[in-house]
């Protein structure tokens, strides 16, 4: 999966233990594989040193909650959205919508979007997706 690289986001994130049963499964398959966990904060990066890979952390501290911010990577095609789509749903996304196509975005714009538990937004998609 090719994504347009980042340095970073950091997630707060009111239970911990519930945020990572989704993110364990759900980063590493987005191509985040690499988790440095500790105590109140896990990394999730790509492979590399990480000080020049983009990498997602998660932080939990008193009185953090889920935004309505929304974290959108880029697909190279419409099967990645879709084999994307099933892991979001097998580790527990919630609020799915899609995969579909999104033509009132643009011409061939396929995407899955959902929430974490936090109701943090996510979308994974492709803009060059046959027109259907």
């Amino acid at each position: 999966m090719s994504i347009h690289r980042f340095d970073h986001i950091d997630l707060r994130v009111s239970d911990f233990a519930q945020a990572r049963k989704f993110y364990d499964v759900f980063f590493p398959a987005l191509g985040f594989p690499k988790i440095s966990a500790a105590e109140t904060e896990v990394s999730y990066s790509a492979e590399g040193e990480h000080k020049t890979v983009p990498f997602i952390g998660l932080n939990e501290e008193p009185g953090h909650r889920g935004n309505a911010n929304r974290f959108a990577f880029w697909a190279d095609t419409e099967e990645e959205v879709s084999r994307l789509g099933v892991i979001i749903r097998e580790a527990g996304g919630q609020n799915i919508e899609g995969p579909e196509y999104c033509h009132e975005y643009t011409p061939g714009y396929y995407a899955v979007f959902f929430e974490d538990a936090d109701g943090n937004k996510w979308e994974i998609c492709c803009r060059n997706a046959r027109v259907r």
